[in-house]
């Protein structure tokens, strides 16, 4: 069992974050146990060819387990995230080849999922409230009081210092796990604890997404027609301008058209707004041949 007592000022420091250094650890264990993550056989086929960059760091995927430090923001980069790895040092180079060779190439997909959660978890905790959003992260929670439970590998009894905590969506997570907080340092900032939880839609992950028809390309043009195809699940111009090779500026002007028509909604989180599809949009994808 693992529980976690609240306090008035920690509920109002919960925040989220994407952490590419969890998910890639995360990645690793998924391709070193494939019957446990059927729904990433697609990606595991080709995980399994990567060469020494993965088989040189299983022997010490608990080890990096243990070591991975909570996320800091929403937005990481790995870099940041391993500059924080400062008891192993030595792992560093190991981690990012990893990275670079498993998970890089496949990231744009997989943070888009990560931040469709994001954008989800928001707006449910604005319209529903904190106790909504543990209610529905994952079976094994359990919200009473000022407490948050869950059934899993024994972690303890943690109390929060007022300092909040984190929540972090992962693809490649079947369960909740907890990362401890880190205290200040000298030359470092304490970091929050962070609690760890299998994302929504990664069911959807490594589906094949059909090309959006002519007659649609031929009504919006390509690119425009290509982009809405993407925002059936929420990201953002960064996130679009990488899935489709377009410049950050070419898929603003795209999106601001398809706003004006109608076409997707945004939403903004923090420094990101995040693209959909509207509900018009949506039914012009499904009857556009």
């Amino acid at each position: 069992m693992g529980d976690i007592r609240f306090g008035v000022d920690d509920l109002a420091q919960l925040r989220f974050a994407v952490s590419p250094l969890w998910e890639t650890i995360a990645a690793l264990r998924a391709s070193a146990d494939p019957g446990r993550h059927a729904l990433h056989l697609p990606w595991i086929k080709q995980a399994l060819t990567v060469g020494r960059e993965r088989t040189d760091l299983l022997p010490h995927l608990a080890e990096l387990e243990a070591l991975a430090p909570p996320p800091r923001c929403p937005l990481a980069e790995i870099e940041e995230e391993l500059a924080a790895l400062t008891e192993r040092p030595e792992r560093v180079a190991p981690v990012l080849a990893w990275w670079e060779a498993g998970v890089r190439p496949h990231w744009p997909r997989i943070r888009a999922v990560l931040e469709a959660d994001l954008a989800y978890r928001t707006r449910q905790l604005a319209e529903d409230g904190i106790q909504e959003v543990f209610a529905h992260l994952h079976p094994s929670l359990r919200w009473s009081d000022d407490r948050l439970s869950w059934t899993g590998p024994p972690v303890g009894r943690l109390t929060l210092d007022g300092g909040g905590i984190t929540l972090a969506p992962s693809a490649f997570t079947a369960r909740c796990v907890l990362l401890p907080g880190r205290p200040a340092g000298p030359g470092r900032n304490g970091t929050p604890p962070c609690l760890v939880y299998p994302s929504r839609g990664v069911g959807t992950l490594w589906e094949r997404r059909a090309e959006p028809g002519d007659g649609l390309a031929r009504l919006l043009g390509r690119s425009r027609a290509g982009l809405l195809g993407r925002t059936s699940t929420p990201t953002t111009t960064t996130g679009l301008a990488r899935q489709t090779g377009l410049s950050p500026g070419a898929v603003s002007q795209h999106l601001a058209v398809l706003r004006d028509a109608g076409l997707v909604t945004g939403h903004r989180y923090r420094r990101e707004v995040y693209y959909r599809a509207s509900e018009l949009g949506l039914a012009l994808l499904e009857r556009t041949p």
